[in-house]
């Protein structure tokens, strides 16, 4: 029976700045998402994606963060669901492989609290999204973390059969952890 994914992510949608830039992680890094199907709960992740993030909490007006996910690279855990979502009723992977976030603006909200807004397109299909996130800095290094939710009809991801938000929940959380090291 199929799992269900949607989204990224966008995400995932990590967010940053563009004052200092800064390379990523990846082996310490991860956009995820969360959902339910027939309200059971579901779970899955992006094992490629790439993340261009520029941070400086001093001057957030300079901040820019651009994440491209590889919607090929779903992992649900389960190869027949992997399958499926990358069908013409899901990601529609052959025509839409990527899903992408480009913010416009980043601000404080709190200490250590932010939130990135930007274009969030998911098969060719753009939405103005709020991302908030913490974070975490030592030694050079930033930890970014946050999640956001996203309505997968919205983006046409689940349509037919599967537009059914009793079978598969419309909300899709997308969560991010995003590692990286400022450059100098």
């Amino acid at each position: 029976m199929m799992k269900w994914v949607a989204t990224l992510a966008l995400a995932a949608s990590a967010t940053a700045v563009h004052a200092q830039v800064q390379t990523v992680d990846y082996a310490r890094s991860e956009v995820s998402f969360a959902g339910k199907q027939m309200g059971v709960p579901t779970e899955g992740r992006f094992k490629k994606y790439t993340a261009q993030i520029a941070f400086d909490p001093k001057q957030l007006a300079r901040a820019k963060v651009e994440v491209d996910i590889d919607l090929g690279s779903v992992d649900t855990g389960a190869s027949e669901t992997d399958a499926e979502v990358k069908k013409p009723l899901w990601f529609n992977v052959p025509a839409f492989p990527t899903a992408k976030f480009v913010s416009n603006s980043i601000k404080q909200i709190a200490p250590g609290r932010f939130e990135a807004s930007g274009k969030l397109s998911i098969k060719g299909i753009g939405q103005d999204v709020r991302i908030p996130f913490t974070v975490q800095s030592a030694k050079g290094v930033n930890v970014f973390e946050g999640a956001f939710t996203v309505l997968r009809l919205q983006f046409k991801v689940g349509e037919g059969l599967w537009a059914d938000t009793d079978t598969v929940a419309n909300e899709v959380q997308v969560r991010f952890r995003l590692v990286a090291q400022q450059r100098s």
